[in-house]
């Protein structure tokens, strides 16, 4: 049974920085495609960042140059670390994973940007 837990949400002040945590277990982590999405109040969930099995990533224009998605297939673990936070970044973030089409998702994660 996949299980994804993110950690890492709160409450900072525009500029500043967050890491996200993805802990993963009940599938073969190194395998699956690994993505983070965001939905903001009002708005739908869109794709934030992803990254392939092979280590391969992609962003989302918008957070190009900020963010960094990394796995760390021991720990079978995803961040995502966020930096030059914007308050059009606030939304709850939410861990992905994806093997032969199949999706599964975390609960999600706050992050909250105070101008």
């Amino acid at each position: 049974q996949v299980q994804l837990v993110e950690s890492g949400g709160g409450l900072v002040q525009s500029g500043g920085s967050l890491r996200l945590s993805c802990a993963a277990s009940g599938f073969t982590f190194s395998s699956y495609t690994m993505s983070w999405y965001r939905q903001a109040p009002g708005k739908q969930r869109e794709l934030v960042a992803v990254v392939l099995s092979g280590g391969i990533t992609n962003y989302v224009d918008s957070v190009a140059g900020r963010f960094t998605i990394s796995r760390d297939n021991a720990q079978n673990t995803v961040y995502l670390q966020m930096n030059s936070l914007k308050r059009e970044d606030t939304a709850v973030y939410y861990c992905n994973a994806r093997w032969l089409g199949t999706d599964s998702w975390g609960k999600g994660t706050l992050v909250t940007v105070s101008s």
